[in-house]
Formats: C-alpha cells, structure tokens, sequence
C-alpha cells in the first residue's frame, strides 16, 4: 500500500424484515452527512478485514461477521492522496449463538464518540440510495441490491490457508510430520487470528502434522474451538490418494455451513483449488491462484459460496490475504 494512497475498511450491514432488505447507515454531524460505517486502519499491523469489523462496530455498536467483498469507492482526499475504501457486504453476529466463538477472538472494541456518529439507522436498500450523501457511496450499494435481487447475497464461507513458515526439511532430524514452525512461523500464526474472527470462523480443520496445527492454535485458543484433524490433508496422504483432499474440500463446498477455515500444506494446495474450480464460474475462477506455490506461507483463501434455490452450490467471489507480521 503506497503512501500516496489512504485505505479504508468497511461494511454494508444487512438484514431482512418481513420481504424487505435494509442496510445500516450512519449519520456524522460533523459533516452532517450519511454514509457507510467505515474507517482507516488503526495501524500497520491491522488487516483490511478485521478493520472493517472494527470500525462497524465503533460506529454502530452491532458485531458483524463479513461476507462478499463489494466494490471499493475511491476519492481525492484535500492532500491530493487518494482514499481507497474497501467494503463487504456483512451481517449482524449472532451474539448469543453460533458467533460467539470467533466474537471471543476479537479484541474488545470501543464504541466511537457522539460528535464522530451520533445515529445509526435501518433503511430499506433502495431508500437508502437516496439518503446517501456521495454519490460514490451508492456504487457498493447497487452491488448489494443486485446479489439480493440474484439470490446471491446470503453466503457461506470457506477459508484455505497454507500454514506458517517451518523449519526447512533439511534441517529438521525428526519426521515430518513433527516440523515445527519457525519463529516468524508463529507470529504469522498469530496475525491470522484476528482476520478469521473477522469472517465468523466457527469450525477449524487442519492437517494433522504439526506445522499445520500450531498454525490454527492461536485461533482455536482464542475461540476454545477444537481444532479436528483430517489426514486426507497431509503431504504423505495427498501424494498416495490425491481424491481425499478434493472431496473433503467438496463436501466443504457443498452445502450451507458455518464459516470454517483448513489448513494444509503447499503440495496439497493444487488438489484444494481444483475442487474449489469445479465449482467456480469463469470470471471467479481467473481470480484463483494458478501457479506454484499457490499461496505463500501464512496466506489465506477466502472462498465465498451460495446457492439459489433447487441449484448446485458454486463460488461466488475469493479474497487472498496475507495479514501483516
């Protein structure tokens, strides 16, 4: 992110009342505008995603859960740098249920004070056009308004990510299964902790070996989830039976589920993505890693699924990040 730009991270809230969709905005009185709960990055150690979670909630005071990306609204700030805001398309958590898990991962939030927002209000989607102060502002909006209309705004998500950096295989005596992550290994896995909590991840499926477990520890300790192993996702069993791997990542794909993450190993990855492919429409597949090593150590695929009535489940938008280390 260069210095002549400024990024801001934020949400469209959503829910449905009776048939209606409605949207959460906020009102500022010191530019007595309307507009989308948004806001910088607190530092540079904090990803697009948890900020955007953050500033929702200072702003608003509802926890959210993330969902599709939306498109980014861009502007000349008076210094001549340009802001860049990211938004999501988001929805309240589900604070006494199936949330509270990743809710507990999150650093407590502090609400912003009356002379920043002093109201946050319901509007229906399409009245909510003509409150909004800038005309940027509408450009996301009218992304949300066409997935509702499309059956596509409720999804589910699946996050892939390729476990921190290890010791090198030539300098490990144990097994592999037993390399450890190395120092910075265990920062990234820290760093990932705030970003999964930002998309709800409620359940954590990881490769047995060790690597690849103490890259989802951070999080499930954060959130007392237990982490479940699936040895289909181990380097050893991918090079015996390849089809284990993409059918788990399948039946993961599949159906409506909470948000879960998987972790695994760079050789696996290639199995992964072609299950996550068979279900992805041209213009998403493009947007899938092609070429080796897929992701870096740390990284994260964000699969976003949905699926209309009586029809196959397929991927609707991914995301990669990296979070800061």
């Amino acid at each position: 992110m260069g210095s002549d730009r400024v990024h801001a991270a934020g949400a469209l809230v959503w829910r449905v009342v009776g048939r209606r969709l409605e949207v959460l905005l906020i009102h500022r009185p010191r530019y007595d505008d309307w507009s989308w709960p948004k806001g910088k990055l607190d530092s540079a150690m904090e990803s697009l995603p948890m900020c955007a979670v953050r500033e929702v909630q200072e702003e608003t005071g509802i926890p959210v859960v993330l969902g599709l990306p939306l498109p980014t609204v861009n502007y000349r700030l008076a210094s001549g740098q340009q802001k860049v805001c990211h938004y999501w398309a988001a929805t309240p958590a589900d604070v006494d249920g199936v949330d509270v898990p990743a809710l507990n991962a999150r650093e407590k939030i502090k609400p912003a004070p009356k002379h920043e927002v002093d109201e946050a209000r319901w509007v229906e989607a399409r009245k909510a056009r003509k409150m909004l102060t800038r005309a940027d502002d509408v450009e996301p909006l009218g992304a949300l308004i066409d997935l509702w209309d499309d059956g596509l705004l409720r999804t589910w998500t699946l996050i892939v990510v390729r476990h921190g950096r290890a010791r090198k295989r030539s300098a490990w005596p144990g097994g592999e299964e037993t390399r450890p992550l190395t120092p910075v290994g265990q920062v990234q896995a820290r760093a990932l902790v705030p970003v999964l909590a930002a998309y709800g991840v409620h359940e954590v499926i990881s490769s047995p070996w060790l690597r690849c477990r103490a890259t989802m520890t951070p999080y499930s300790d954060a959130c007392d989830t237990a982490v479940m192993s699936a040895p289909q996702l181990t380097e050893a069993a991918v090079k015996d039976r390849p089809a284990g791997a993409r059918s788990l990542v399948s039946d993961l794909l599949g159906s409506p589920r909470e948000a879960t993450v998987v972790c695994t190993h760079r050789p696996v990855l290639p199995f992964v993505l072609e299950a996550v492919r068979a279900r992805s429409p041209h213009r998403v597949s493009k947007r899938l890693p092609q070429v080796n090593p897929y992701l870096r150590t740390g990284e994260m695929l964000v699969v976003h699924m949905a699926r209309r009535e009586q029809r196959r489940a397929r991927v609707v938008a991914v995301e990669t990040y990296r979070p800061p280390s």
